[in-house]
């Protein structure tokens, strides 16, 4: 039987959330680069703006970026909307969107700060699969891939918020992929221990000692487009 997720030369339609810094910029220029068509989402208009410029400076209608909140599920619902009228329903999905809070111990972390990581990186991403996987599921095809972290597997002090929310997404994951119908598949991956702002927020000034975003996204990218429906519900590292 055909494999529905070919990892072959073919242009993907790929979706990053929170594409406007970090991880998610950097995956959404390798893509590019590799000739394959991005949507993207975030909270800044400006950053936006910014790498659409960057990707496509002679033809903007390439590709899509959509200011959204995926915290919102009404703003997800109208992302989806937007996505599958403007470019179709998307070949492959990236949750990358993500917050972390300051370094602190339970009881003095605020309950707002609380929700604010657990309403990002777990309900923003339950938002993306409940307004795009019914689309995938009709397509017969999509891979969908969760951002974890090794705080998802392992535990540390002062991130208990920031633990809690990826240990959720290891389960979510798991059973999502339990759901899902052949052809489809979800995976958890772990990006390593990566220089970005939120790295930054915990380990200070001795963050810089790890790879960049940019260094970083080649092999993010080659091991994301090889992924077929064999890997559904696997827990990876880059």
């Amino acid at each position: 039987m055909v494999n529905a997720l070919s990892s072959g030369g073919s242009a993907k339609l790929v979706l990053i959330t929170g594409v406007s810094r970090g991880l998610g910029r950097a995956l959404a220029l390798e893509m590019a680069k590799r000739g394959h068509t991005i949507v993207g989402c975030s909270r800044s208009q400006e950053k936006l703006h910014s790498l659409s410029t960057q990707l496509s400076p002679d033809d903007p209608s390439k590709h899509l970026f959509v200011l959204a909140d995926v915290r919102s599920d009404s703003s997800v619902a109208e992302l989806a909307k937007v996505m599958v009228d403007t470019k179709g329903i998307p070949d492959i999905i990236v949750n990358n969107a993500g917050t972390i809070n300051k370094n602190n111990k339970i009881w003095e972390i605020s309950s707002e700060e609380f929700d604010a990581v657990l309403d990002t990186n777990v309900k923003g991403t339950a938002n993306i699969l409940r307004h795009f996987l019914p689309f995938m599921i009709q397509n017969k095809k999509g891979l969908i891939v969760n951002l974890s972290s090794g705080w998802g597997r392992s535990s540390a002090a002062e991130v208990a918020p920031y633990c809690a929310s990826k240990w959720a997404i290891e389960g979510l994951t798991g059973s999502v992929a339990k759901e899902l119908p052949f052809g489809l598949a979800v995976v958890a991956l772990n990006p390593g221990v990566i220089n970005t702002d939120m790295l930054a927020s915990c380990f200070g000034s001795s963050a810089a000692v790890y790879p960049s975003p940019e260094s970083w996204a080649p092999n993010a990218t080659t091991l994301i487009l090889g992924l077929t429906a064999q890997d559904n519900g696997a827990s990876l590292t880059v």
